[in-house]
């Protein structure tokens, strides 16, 4: 079966600040550093147990891989469950709930203390340290993040697979108006190329992630995640210097994510419907241009 073209990541060891602004941030380029973390505590300490053993009796919003439906939001939990629980599950059977953005700072601060924000060139946004869980097989919806931050992404507790795709790719990934995913039918896995012709022109990267690994995810860039096993992961995010990317940020947070909000809730699954025929419609358009 075909797959969708994709390279390595470009992988290191250890990186100075100068080497990594010279070779990846200046160019927007991917790379997996390993060996960012082994220094920290969290690198021996951060395993599902023993974020089980913090969980007391918090409840944490839930999602899966349904597609949004009629008026509900775009991105709308499915149900909540007590974060033990939840673990619970990730530990004992695959299941495609996740979590998403469990933000450190507002849920478990006691974590702070085993991570450190790496001295690599980015000023990171200190508010915003979020955690992502998933299961075996879960997978993450192809999108780039709204708020068009530089990423840097590490993995705990086994393994998980990345696929990376530049900005100048979004024109082959059949990407939604007003948001910043695509087509929820496509499966990057399994493309049906016949359906979707323009995932034949598109080109990524590729990488396993291991514990501990670091992820360079540059501004923009979509992201594609599966699961390997279950574990977790956390963002730290460094927000864009550049004017136009700031004022594309500024948009997509105070404006495109309210309007389309309210579009589903004005016209429903008219509007999810209409944007998906205008999708398909403009991608294939710009392939006979």
């Amino acid at each position: 079966m075909e797959r969708i073209q994709t390279k390595p990541i470009e992988r290191v060891k250890d990186i100075s600040k100068e080497a990594f602004i010279e070779r990846y941030y200046k160019p927007q380029k991917p790379v997996l550093i390993e060996g960012l973390t082994k220094e920290w505590p969290a690198y021996k300490k951060w395993n599902l147990d023993y974020i089980q053993s913090l969980a007391g009796d918090q409840e944490v919003p839930l999602y899966n891989n349904e597609p949004t439906k009629g008026k509900q939001y775009s991105a709308e939990p499915v149900m909540k469950m007590k974060l033990y629980d939840y673990i619970e599950i990730l530990k004992t059977k695959p299941t495609d709930l996740r979590i998403f953005f469990y933000n450190i700072l507002d849920n478990m601060p006691k974590l702070i203390s085993d991570f450190e924000y790496p001295d690599i060139g980015l000023k990171f946004f200190k508010r915003l340290p979020a955690m992502f869980f998933g299961s075996e097989g879960s997978k993450v919806l192809p999108h780039y993040d709204m708020d068009l931050s530089d990423l840097v992404h590490f993995h705990f507790h086994g393994k998980k697979s990345v696929m990376l795709f530049a900005p100048d790719q979004t024109q082959y990934l059949y990407r939604i108006p007003f948001s910043v995913h695509n087509l929820e039918e496509i499966d990057l896995d399994n493309p049906d190329f016949e359906t979707y012709p323009a995932l034949k022109k598109l080109q990524g990267y590729e990488v396993v992630m291991n514990h501990g690994d670091a992820l360079y995810m540059p501004s923009g860039y979509w992201h594609y995640i599966k699961y390997l096993n279950g574990g977790f992961s956390m963002t730290l995010r460094a927000f864009t210097k550049k004017p136009k990317t700031f004022a594309k940020m500024l948009y997509n947070v105070f404006f495109m994510r309210h309007f389309e909000n309210g579009m589903r809730k004005l016209r429903g699954q008219k509007w999810i419907d209409y944007k998906n025929e205008i999708t398909i419609k403009n991608t294939h358009k710009n392939l006979s241009e």
